[in-house]
């Protein structure tokens, strides 16, 4: 496109489309309502929701199943503000989205007017580039800049824009910004990973989130076919390696697959892709320490700041995981052609499945009823969903229990909190994912005291907006994951962690225009999750499973808490009038 002249306004919308935007996520404000009236000439549809931490959601959950940039926006002050805990969720989910974020008027800052407030430093620690517009003739370039930086960091931007400058004349030329390619990294080091793994005994594979981010399935499974290398997901990336295959052992991390961490523990050389390894894939689970410390580790990210960040490594490569891998596997097939497949470990693999399968089976095989035991709810509702299905969880007790339930075959299917850990995530997100992947079911799983603060009233945004998600809320009226520290460290004395009384959610749904199915057997949660599916509207599974210490999975930080000390203070001079 040739230079001509715009309003700011303008040079804004014909960026966002030159950057490929079809939707964005707010609640209105007064701070951006000029370009807001182009964005339905433009094509662009805005999702208004009922608080802005969901739209940030949405546009991570958007982001991370298209692997294309996606925006937020909001009023300034206290709608911008409300953007901060669910980006940095998107910024450890190294998902691109691009926040933008109107500010008072530059003649009003700092004389504590209305909705005012400094909106750079609290988005500084979780973004990958932030930027104030300064002059409305850069209103092209800097919003540009935001989205190149989005995608070739591969996380968020701030795009920070005082109101009066949506106004006035600029001269600007727009056009798509591009991603840079990343290549494989050093030769060097992809020589000496070759070498290692060739002469590894027992490899094994943890395949990470950047597996998926990369698309790099294929050359995943080629690797691990050719070496026999069993193959682990890293923590709550459950869609980065087929569950079906031979040589897949499921994933690693708090409430995970046993049979991925007894498989890792075997092994002497690991092959880290795509992956920062991260606290909660590494600690110890079930009571297992299961990371082998005395294994060498080769370790490729295309983020050289995730390299080296929990774990030394013995080889590092900087580069881009499907390049790399592929790479890889030319050169050891290079180096050594005629590699027999192990059938030793294939067989292993196998036995190691089988022991953790009937283990779970056993978990999950109760039959109870009003409420259900939530490993047989778990267990039913995972094994109905369509393969394709994509899934977003929340944080809690049962949204991690799930994890060592769901299973994929493809990549972009599992969209969770990661470790952020944000309560509230899921709903939102699914609202994302089901704009970004409109024929593919998508399910919100959230625990009843997530649902509450965010799902509830995002239920009118999917009916309101015609978003086929499907929420299922596990209600056991308790926040789980810390009422089962209150078990295991603070005598069964419980603060903060019930929640009675909850309304039944899914008549809350109804009134809300959306289908609700209340369940608390068994037989029914099949049907209820298909019927849900099918119907093509927004839906609201409340499934009511059982609470208390007796079902509720191993703390979740074990690793930072102790048992209390008291020195017997009895509080008697509270009461003493």
């Amino acid at each position: 496109m040739t230079v001509q002249k715009m309003t700011p306004s303008e040079a804004f919308v014909e960026t966002l489309l030159a950057e490929g935007v079809k939707y964005a996520f707010g609640i209105v404000g007064s701070a951006y309502e000029d370009p807001l009236d182009l964005f339905p000439d433009a094509g662009i549809r805005f999702i208004p929701v009922a608080h802005e931490q969901a739209a940030t959601h949405a546009a991570d959950g958007m982001a991370r199943v298209t692997g294309k940039p996606q925006i937020c926006i909001g009023q300034n002050g206290p709608g911008i503000a409300n953007f901060v805990s669910a980006l940095t969720a998107a910024y450890w989910a190294h998902s691109p989205v691009v926040a933008i974020t109107p500010e008072t008027g530059s003649m009003g800052i700092g004389t504590g007017g209305f909705q005012e407030l400094d909106q750079m430093p609290m988005f500084e620690k979780q973004t990958v580039y932030q930027v104030r517009v300064s002059q409305p003739q850069r209103m092209a370039e800097l919003t540009r800049r935001a989205f190149y930086m989005a995608k070739n960091f591969n996380g968020p931007t701030q795009l920070n824009i005082p109101r009066e400058l949506f106004y006035g004349e600029c001269t600007d030329e727009i056009y798509q910004t591009p991603v840079i390619k990343k290549g494989i990294g050093s030769m060097e080091d992809l020589e000496a990973a070759a070498k290692m793994i060739s002469q590894a005994q027992y490899p094994v594979i943890v395949s990470g989130g950047g597996v998926s981010q990369a698309d790099a399935i294929e050359e995943v499974k080629a690797l691990a076919e050719y070496i026999t290398a069993p193959v682990v997901n890293s923590y709550l990336h459950n869609d980065t390696f087929p569950a079906s295959h031979d040589l897949a052992c499921g994933p690693i991390g708090y409430c995970g697959s046993k049979a991925a961490m007894k498989t890792l523990k075997k092994a002497d050389v690991i092959i880290a892709l795509g992956t920062r390894l991260g606290p909660f894939g590494t600690l110890p689970q079930y009571d297992m320490v299961y990371w082998p410390e005395n294994a060498k580790l080769i370790q490729c990210d295309v983020n050289i700041a995730a390299l080296g960040v929990s774990k030394k490594a013995d080889i590092y490569s900087c580069g881009d995981v499907k390049e790399f891998t592929n790479a890889l596997v030319k050169r050891i097939k290079e180096l050594f052609p005629n590699i027999e497949k192990n059938t030793c470990r294939l067989a292993d693999v196998q036995k190691e499945k089988k022991i953790w399968g009937d283990e779970l089976s056993g978990w999950s095989s109760g039959s109870q009823s009003a409420p259900m035991h939530p490993r047989r709810f778990h267990r039913e509702w995972t094994r109905v969903l369509p393969k394709e299905t994509i899934v977003t969880t929340d944080i809690g007790n049962n949204s991690s229990m799930i994890n060592a339930y769901l299973k994929f075959e493809g990549i972009r299917q599992h969209i969770s909190a990661l470790s952020w850990g944000n309560c509230g995530f899921a709903y939102g997100a699914a609202l994302g994912c089901k704009i970004g992947r409109p024929d593919t079911p998508v399910i919100a799983f959230q625990g009843d005291g997530a649902y509450g603060i965010s799902g509830l009233a995002e239920v009118m945004t999917a009916v309101r907006e015609k978003i086929p998600v499907v929420a299922i809320v596990a209600t056991n009226n308790e926040w789980g994951a810390e009422k089962k520290n209150q078990v295991d460290f603070f005598g069964n004395r419980y603060v903060g962690t019930n929640l009675p009384g909850n309304p039944d959610y899914a008549k809350l749904a109804e009134d809300m225009g959306a289908l609700g199915f209340r369940i608390d057997h068994p037989d029914q949660v099949g049907d209820a999750v298909k019927a849900a599916i099918d119907s093509g509207k927004p839906c609201v599974i409340n499934a009511i499973v059982q609470g208390g210490k007796e079902v509720l999975a191993e703390p979740f930080r074990r690793d930072a808490l102790e048992m209390p000390k008291r020195y017997m203070v009895k509080y008697a001079h509270l009461n003493a009038n």
